[in-house]
């Protein structure tokens, strides 16, 4: 049965109307963003089958556009919507992060990376350069490397957060293998870079793994 046959007080749309985004499922919120299904499916049976098949929300949300319009009904013009959505929240957590301290403000921090990192299929090293309020100046790609490596600079690093007028810095890259776990050269570059903006006077406030949903902070493990 198509969603436009069900009772009014049922369908995805009007519920949100009445009751907020926060009444809906996960299913619901994307068969709204689906809008139609295909034949033999609804928008709603559509919604479900990419949430089953990507193994949950945070895992559709990080996948490749690719991956997406792969799925049977899907196609490229969805997922390409579906990536929009995803950019909006992106620069919607970025431009918090620019009115707010970070330090306060840690699971925007977090779900920031998460969208912008994860689903990369090669390596990216990024840097938030943050004002002395700690909030954001500026996120940026700072290096980008093969599925397994990245070389950063620290010359360079400091070169860009001084450009920048920072006072502080937060770093964050992602391990394509999945594995969220900080590698020996993850801790060696993460001090090499530290002790560099030490003698400038710049902060080194926390490093990021992001790895698919999965994130872990140096600061957290007493690694800075």
């Amino acid at each position: 049965m198509r969603i436009r046959d069900w009772p009014a007080g049922e369908r995805p749309r009007e519920r949100l109307l009445a009751h907020g985004a926060v009444a809906l499922s996960d299913a619901e919120l994307l068969a709204l963003l689906l809008r139609t299904g295909v034949r033999g499916a609804s928008a709603l049976d559509l919604a479900r089958t990419l949430l089953a098949h990507f193994g949950g929300l945070s895992r559709l949300l990080t996948a490749q556009p690719r991956e997406v319009a792969g799925v049977r009904g899907v196609g490229p013009a969805r997922s390409a919507e579906l990536a929009a959505v995803i950019e909006l929240a992106r620069r919607s957590l970025a431009e918090e992060a620019q009115v707010r301290d970070t330090l306060a403000s840690p699971q925007a921090v977090r779900d920031y990376l998460r969208l912008s990192l994860s689903a990369r299929p090669y390596e990216v090293f990024v840097g938030l350069f943050l004002d002395s309020q700690n909030r954001l100046l500026a996120a940026e790609e700072l290096f980008r490397g093969t599925l397994a490596q990245t070389s950063v600079y620290p010359r360079e690093v400091v070169k860009a957060a001084l450009m920048r007028n920072a006072a502080a810095m937060i770093f964050a890259h992602n391990h394509p293998s999945g594995v969220a776990e900080p590698s020996r050269a993850d801790e060696l570059l993460t001090q090499a870079l530290k002790q560099a903006l030490a003698l400038v006077d710049i902060r080194t406030l926390d490093h990021f793994v992001v790895a698919g949903t999965h994130l872990t902070s140096f600061a957290e493990r007493g690694l800075l």
